[in-house]
């Protein structure tokens, strides 16, 4: 099998693309897509001071990579990562090691925060908190909410205007369901390429990743011999996000194009235009943007007995 751009050996196959690449054609077509992803929708402007969210696992990885490599053409463009340590033994370790690394390898300042420094409690901590005082919530909960307003109360300090993420078409695909099966359809309506409106107080977030999916980014980190975790995070397995993931994949193995066709149908959902009003206040305890007088964040705290602030 050939590859469809020059020929050469063909070394991957996308079922829903229907092509077959060679390795260097594969690089430049996942590299090409992620800048094509970011023209389109204007994610990034010339100006702009990023902070790239990275956690040293395989997307983050490729996302630096390639963002690094775009943003040289622009010199006036200032970025750095943040890498947040949720405090999780024996899993976070390999990632923070790994962050170090690759921002040393591409020149790209390096931030580290912590679960501990931000919230005065590490990730095992906050979960055994709650299963004391019987909080009927999820590890991936309380972990997806802090680690969201970890890197908003980081962009602020850092003086960002965009904060990029790695989250692909997988993540994407999933969220939207996820979304959908908890009938939360004003969330849909904000899982749009770019935000559609931007609130006082809260760092605009992009995902230049959006299109490309899990299977791909695996691949082109495999090729650029990028290390990957050799163990899962210890609470994973009980998130209902992977119990999407098994089902989507079915799903896409026997019908190729099910995850594009998704997010595609949230893509429309945003270019409607429907704008929700929403009111947005500050918390009165720790200050950050929120719809209500106490933002989720420090309601998690206050639920397990951490005196929010």
């Amino acid at each position: 099998m050939l590859c469809v751009r020059c020929g050469s050996k063909a070394v991957y196959y996308s079922p829903h693309s229907g092509h077959r690449f060679c390795a260097k054609c594969f690089i430049r077509s996942i590299e090409r897509r992620v800048r094509s992803t970011i023209n389109r929708y204007k994610l990034l402007e010339p100006n702009d001071r990023i902070l790239v969210a990275i956690s040293g696992g395989k997307d983050s990885q490729v996302l630096l990579t390639i963002l690094s490599k775009i943003e040289r053409r622009f010199p006036q463009v200032t970025m750095t990562a943040l890498a947040v340590d949720e405090g999780v033994p024996g899993y976070r370790d390999f990632g923070l090691k790994r962050c170090r690394e690759l921002c040393e390898e591409l020149g790209v300042e390096l931030v580290v925060t912590s679960f501990k420094e931000l919230f005065g409690y590490t990730l095992p901590e906050i979960v055994s908190l709650a299963e004391k005082r019987g909080v009927g919530l999820k590890a991936c909960t309380y972990c997806g909410i802090l680690r969201r307003r970890a890197i908003n109360i980081k962009a602020k300090e850092l003086g960002a205007t965009k904060v990029v993420t790695g989250h692909n078409l997988d993540d994407e695909a999933q969220t939207a369901l996820m979304n959908l099966l908890r009938g939360d359809a004003l969330r849909l309506l904000r899982l749009g390429p770019k935000p559609i409106e931007e609130y006082p107080g809260f760092i605009p977030r992009v995902k230049p990743l959006r299109y490309i999916p899990e299977r791909d980014i695996t691949f082109y980190a495999y090729l650029k011999g990028f290390p990957f975790y050799e163990v899962e995070c210890p609470y994973v397995r009980a998130s209902l996000r992977d119990e999407l993931r098994f089902i989507l994949n079915d799903i896409e193995g026997r019908h190729p194009g099910t995850k594009y066709a998704i997010v595609r149908a949230v893509d429309k959902l945003s270019a409607l235009g429907v704008k929700v009003k929403v009111k947005v206040k500050s918390c009165k305890y720790c200050g950050e943007p929120t719809t209500r007088d106490v933002c989720r964040a420090c309601e998690l705290l206050e639920s397990i007995g951490v005196v929010a602030h």
